[in-house]
């Protein structure tokens, strides 16, 4: 198994480096197309420059199938990541791209923030907030950032739009787990 997860890990690095290189007229370059990519999948792709984030948006659910899945998000990070200006053909050897393969999310079921906070698994869980029209994720990979739960989720409440110190009763939260691959450096 671990050769077939590398196999599938270097195939969707390939999917998406290509996806946005299309766009400044980059040959694509040959992959292993393997059934999984055919099967729905719901990812997030990352891209990071000299270190720094420069782009990140995925799909919470499997609803397409993965091929397309990393393909789109990983031109919306380049190109449609509010928080960010357009990849430009200048910097795009630097991108370096990371492709997160999520589970499926499971619901946390808690009395208060202390006990979601107590459930929450530092560098395991990534956590899906949701309050009416509020919502917002972290991926596991957050937790190298911010490892104590109690900022974790009160920047994870600010991400959804809320303050940090907000608490209700109507708050859900939802964690998942992910399979991830990551460019080297260079």
């Amino acid at each position: 198994m671990p050769d077939q997860n590398a196999a599938l890990g270097t195939s969707l690095l390939i999917l998406a480096r290509d996806a946005i290189g299309r766009t400044f007229g980059a040959a694509c370059r040959p992959f292993d197309d393997l059934p999984e990519l055919h099967a729905p999948g719901a990812s997030f792709v990352t891209l990071t420059e000299r270190g720094a984030l420069r782009g990140c948006i995925g799909s919470l659910s499997a609803y397409r199938p993965l091929i397309d899945d990393v393909r789109e998000n990983a031109c919306a990070a380049a190109f449609s990541d509010p928080r960010f200006p357009p990849v430009r053909a200048t910097e795009f050897e630097d991108i370096r791209v990371e492709v997160s393969l999520l589970t499926p999310a499971s619901p946390l079921f808690f009395r208060d923030e202390a006990d979601a906070l107590a459930q929450l698994r530092p560098h395991i869980d990534g956590v899906i907030l949701r309050l009416h029209h509020y919502r917002a994720t972290f991926l596991p990979q957050v937790w190298e950032q911010l490892p104590d739960p109690k900022a974790f989720l009160a920047h994870l409440k600010q991400k959804a739009g809320l303050p940090a110190d907000y608490w209700s009763p109507d708050l859900t939260l939802e964690r998942y787990q992910v399979e991830k691959w990551k460019e080297p450096a260079t």
